[in-house]
């Protein structure tokens, strides 16, 4: 059985209390559970404190086979800040401006060039999903036409090469979309004069919505997964035919990514729960106890 847990964001001090309260103990070099393994939902490093330490824990369980790993947005990302796009000698996939040395900026300065180049090895080889027995991983979104674009062109590269992230950071690029809707999940435009104040302080006029619901019958407010959202409007016609609801009859899914804040976690749907609580922003560091059970349960999550 599976605990997952969710985006760390260099907490390494909450990470390892999480851990020793689902009963894991180190031996031989990794955490460990006689009975049970660890699912990471990504997202290690950037902002936090203890980013070294959060690898030191995570990567030795992933090579041992006490835990398994998906990618965030946040590897995905630093792999495209510290890759030359191959197309324009001496610039990034991932533009070195201000806002993107920001968010990154935690991580150059915790980590040496050798430990930087060590992470960056280990994050090209994690995957943007898992399909097992009985659930589902991704960090933000399940999406089957996504996933089999993404496979399909990874075959083809033969890993997550530099022309392979071209195409996934490059707006208007074939893999843009689908890494986009798999790592940073579906967004929708807000109607005109409509907008909010991002946890960074951005402005936006794009929300993150409730892409595992149907959408008929929501207003803006409701089907997006923020509580920012001050807009009683219909959804647009266009919202409504591109959505994929996560058939209710489907395996559990579980994801991260969205900072959720709230007194307790709860789940999403029946099958879906997000593990993300915001530890990095003054919430806290959470995981769900899997035992099998198709129907999620709100008592199965434990959280520091």
């Amino acid at each position: 059985m599976y605990d997952l847990i969710g985006d760390i964001h260099g907490h390494a001090d909450e990470l390892l209390q999480l851990l020793e309260t689902l009963g894991y103990r180190k031996a031989q070099g990794a955490y460990r559970h006689p009975e049970r393994k660890v699912i990471f939902l990504g997202d290690f490093i950037d902002r936090g404190p203890k980013i070294r330490q959060v690898i030191e824990i995570v990567r030795p369980m992933t090579e041992e086979g006490t835990a398994l790993a998906v990618m965030g947005n946040h590897e995905l990302n630093a792999l495209a800040f510290h890759t030359e796009d191959p197309d324009r000698a001496g610039t990034f996939l991932r533009p070195r401006e201000i806002k993107n040395i920001r968010q990154h900026g935690q991580t150059i300065l915790q980590l040496s060039d050798k430990e930087l180049t060590q992470a960056l090895g280990w994050f090209r080889k994690l995957p943007m999903w898992l399909e097992l027995d009985g659930l589902r991983v991704a960090h933000a979104c399940w999406d089957e036409q996504a996933i089999s674009k993404i496979a399909a062109a990874i075959a083809e590269q033969g890993g997550i090469t530099p022309n392979l992230l071209q195409s996934a950071c490059q707006k208007g690029q074939p893999l843009f979309a689908p890494i986009e809707l798999i790592l940073k999940g579906k967004e929708a435009a807000l109607p005109k004069g409509v907008s909010f104040i991002d946890k960074d302080g951005h402005v936006r006029t794009d929300t993150r919505v409730r892409w595992y619901l149907p959408p008929d019958g929501h207003k803006y407010r409701t089907y997006a997964l923020t509580d920012e959202i001050d807009c009683d409007d219909d959804l647009e016609q266009s919202v409504i035919d591109e959505a994929a609801p996560y058939p209710a009859d489907a395996k559990p899914v579980f994801v991260g990514h969205y900072w959720l804040f709230a007194q307790r976690p709860e789940i999403l749907a029946d099958n879906v729960a997000c593990v993300d609580y915001s530890v990095a922003k003054g919430g806290f560091l959470c995981a769900y106890r899997w035992n099998g059970e198709q129907k999620l349960r709100n008592e199965n999550f434990v959280w520091i």
